[in-house]
C-alpha cells in the first residue's frame, strides 16, 4: 500500500475521531465541509455526462438541510420536499429549458449527498444537549466516569464508524489476498471474499460494541447492526462504483493523497447514516432494558 494511502488515511482518521468527539457545531461544520466537497465532486460528474444540473442551488439547501437537522432534527425531514421544491423552481427559470436528467440529477444531488448524510448529524446530537461543556454545543471528555456518562451520539456514531472502518479495511485486505471471485462488473476490483469478510469485520465490532454499551437484545441487537452497516457500507460503494463508470472517470476527484475524492472515501457513510439513526431511535427503545 503506498505511503501516501497510508498517511491520508490517519489523518482522515484522527479528524473524524476529533469531529466525533467533539460533536455539536465542530461536527456539523466539518461534516459540511465534506458534504459540500462531495457534492461539487458528484455535480462534476454528472456535467462529464452532459448534464446541467443547479448545482449552486443544491449545495445551498443542503447546507441548510445540515443547519437545521443540528438545531433541530425533528424539523429536518420537512426541509428536504422544500428544498427540493425549490430546486426545481429554480431549473424552471432558466435561460435554457431544464432536462429531466438536469432535474433527476439535482434533486439526486440533494438526497444522496445531502438528505441521507444528515442523519449523520441526527445521531451524533443524540443527548448532546444536556452533556455540552464547551461553546458551540461541543463536548470534551474532561475526566472518565465510564461509557454511561458519555453523549448517546457520541457512542452510537463512534460504534458506526468503527463497523464501517472495520468493513472497508477487512474488504480491501481480504480482498488483496484471497479474493478469486469477482463480486460485480460494477467493480471489477472487489471481490465476494473480501465482501464476506468485510460484512463479518463489521458484525464482529458491533456485536463487540453492543456488549460494551450494554445494548438490550445482545448480542443479537449488534449482530443486525453490523450486518446492517456492512451490507450497507458496500451498497453505498458499489453505487458510487456504478456513477464514476457512467462518468467515464475511475476516481472522483483527486484531493485525498492515494485515496482519489471526497466520494471515493465516503461513499460508505452515505446509505449507513440514516439506517443506524433509525436502529438506534427506534428498534433499541422498543426491547427491554438488560
Amino acid at each position: 500500500m503506498p505511503w501516501s494511502r497510508i498517511l491520508s488515511g490517519i489523518v482522515a482518521i484522527v479528524l473524524a475521531l476529533a469531529m466525533i468527539l467533539m460533536g455539536g457545531w465542530y461536527f456539523t461544520i466539518c461534516f459540511g465541509i465534506i458534504i459540500y466537497l462531495g457534492q461539487l465532486e458528484y455535480f462534476q460528474l454528472a456535467r462529464a455526462k452532459g448534464i446541467a444540473p443547479a448545482a449552486k442551488t443544491t449545495l445551498v439547501v443542503s447546507q441548510i438541510l445540515l443547519v437545521v437537522s443540528n438545531l433541530n432534527p425533528s424539523l429536518a425531514d420537512a426541509i428536504f420536499p422544500v428544498a427540493g421544491t425549490f430546486i426545481c423552481f429554480y431549473l424552471l427559470f432558466q435561460p435554457k429549458f431544464a432536462t429531466i436528467a438536469d432535474i433527476s440529477t439535482s434533486i439526486m444531488g440533494l438526497f444522496y449527498c445531502g438528505y441521507l448524510p444528515s442523519y449523520w448529524v441526527r445521531l451524533r446530537s443524540l443527548g448532546q444537549a444536556d452533556l455540552s461543556n464547551i461553546p458551540l454545543d461541543g463536548f470534551w471528555i474532561t475526566a472518565w466516569h465510564g461509557v454511561d456518562a458519555l453523549p448517546q451520539g457520541l457512542t452510537n456514531t463512534f460504534l458506526a464508524f468503527l463497523c464501517i472502518w472495520a468493513a472497508d479495511i477487512g474488504a480491501y485486505f481480504i480482498g488483496k489476498w484471497i479474493g478469486r471471485t469477482r463480486l460485480s462488473d460494477i467493480s471489477p476490483k472487489k471481490t465476494v471474499e473480501g465482501a464476506v469478510f468485510g460484512v463479518s469485520a463489521s458484525v464482529a465490532v458491533g456485536v463487540v460494541g453492543s456488549w460494551y454499551l450494554d445494548w438490550s437484545g445482545w448480542p443479537i441487537t449488534g449482530v443486525l447492526l453490523g450486518l446492517l452497516i456492512g451490507v450497507a457500507s458496500l451498497l453505498g460503494d458499489l453505487t458510487e462504483s456504478m456513477m464514476k463508470r457512467d462518468a467515464g472517470v475511475k476516481d472522483s476527484g483527486q484531493l485525498i493523497p492515494g485515496h482519489g475524492g471526497i466520494l471515493d472515501r465516503a461513499d460508505s457513510y452515505v446509505f449507513t447514516a440514516p439506517l443506524v439513526y433509525y436502529f438506534v431511535t427506534l428498534l433499541l427503545p422498543l426491547l427491554p432494558n438488560p
